[in-house]
Formats: C-alpha cells, structure tokens, sequence
C-alpha cells in the first residue's frame, strides 16, 4: 500500500500539466477528444487515453534503489541480447537508468528524450562515469529526431503510453531502425489488476498490438519473466 501511494504522489505531483484544447485534424483522422482519467490528457488513440508526462522532477523515482527489485531491470537487458556492434535507442531514457546499462555492451546508445533537464541529468552521469558512446538527443512530440536507417534496437519502457503522438512517433521510430530492428516495448501490464499503476500508465498486449501494427509493425514475441511489466519485441511488418 505504502508503494502504491508513493507512485500516487508522484504521478499527481510531478506530471507536467496539460490543458486539453480544441486540436487540428490529423491526417489519419486516428485521434479522438474527450474527458476520461484525470491522469490523462482528454486524447484517445483507437481507445486507449493517452497519459500525462512524467516530469523531471521524479527523476529520484526513476534512479529509486528499489527498482531492480520491483522491475527486475536486469533480466530486461538480458531480454535485449545486446552484442558489441549494436546501435541502440532509448526513447523516453529519463534519467538514464537503462542508459548507463546498456552503453558498456553496445557500440553507441542514442538517449532521446523530450525534456531538458532529464538529458542534462545524463550528461553528468555519463560524464562521472567516462562513458563515450552516448549521443543525446533532444526530441520533440512528433518525432524522436534519430537518424534514418540508424539503430539496430529501439528501447522504450513505460514511455509510450504518454506520447502525445504516438502514431508519428511509431513513424519516427520505423525510419530509424536498420532492416531486421527490433522495437522493444516495456509497459506496465493492463491485463494484471494487482499491478500496483494506474489504469491510464498500463498497456494490454492486445491494444499494443493493434496501435503498433497501425504504425506498421508486428509482435514477434512477449517475453513473459519482469514482475509487472509486458516486455514486447516488435519489428517492421514487411
């Protein structure tokens, strides 16, 4: 219980606020408006409300010394068979907690992320420890800014669901990745009420599935062993 109200707290203090406004078409007419979660925005992509952004000031809750236990952060980066030669992309990388595990055993690590201050929390981070195959990258709602044709993996975990534009962003991602990427996407697991989240921070394997082959990609596989969270590999549906 005492965890469940510690993310609370977070969520409601740090999010970073959103008014919901009358919004411009979009060309494939995917997105819809309306009032749902108060931890959500009041915009829905083929049904699932899309959440707030956690702000930078849970950065503390990011680096918690807690999370390799809850999440077993260790087993997903065992999940991603990194090899000496890959190029890989963090989207959303916060704080850089997955960063700082996955640069040793990658040739470069792409850390995107929208806010300033979580890139400028890495940099001094990846300063302290002498690492150099990092390149930050400031990206903006509609696109992760990533190279075309630039990384052999995309990492995402527990970001998705609070793109703004998640099928621009989804565009983004696809003309990033060399041919045979692989997108591998971690969200808290809808299906499980005992996952101590709020609805509007989890995700279904089913609705990841029909949002991602929307954008063009397909579920290879879900490596069912974190304790909470869905660990979901897709590639380019050719």
């Amino acid at each position: 219980m005492h965890f469940i109200l510690k993310i609370t707290f977070y969520i409601l203090i740090v999010t970073s606020v959103v008014t919901c406004k009358a919004q411009p078409k979009t060309t494939d007419a995917v997105y819809t408006y309306k009032v749902g979660d108060r931890n959500g925005i009041g915009k829905w992509f083929l049904g699932r409300e899309i959440a707030h952004v956690m702000g930078y000031q849970a950065m503390d809750w990011l680096d918690r010394d807690s999370r390799e236990a809850e999440e077993n952060t260790s087993r997903l980066i065992k999940n991603m068979d990194l090899e000496s030669e890959d190029i890989v992309a963090d989207i959303g990388a916060g704080s850089g907690y997955h960063v700082l595990k996955m640069a040793p055993k990658v040739k470069q690590v792409y850390a995107v992320d929208i806010q300033d201050e979580m890139l400028n929390a890495i940099q001094v981070k990846l300063d302290n420890e002498h690492l150099t195959n990092v390149q930050l990258i400031h990206s903006i709602e509609e696109s992760t800014k990533l190279p075309v044709n630039s990384v052999d993996k995309v990492l995402m975990v527990d970001v998705y669901h609070e793109f703004k534009f998640p099928l621009e962003m989804l565009a983004s991602i696809k003309k990033a990745l060399k041919p045979g990427g692989e997108v591998y996407l971690i969200e808290y697991r809808g299906e499980d009420p005992k996952v101590p989240i709020k609805e509007v921070h989890k995700m279904t394997e089913q609705q990841a599935k029909k949002e991602m082959r929307l954008a063009g990609f397909k579920l290879k596989k879900n490596i069912d062993n974190l304790p909470w969270q869905h660990c979901m590999i897709f590639g380019i549906d050719i």
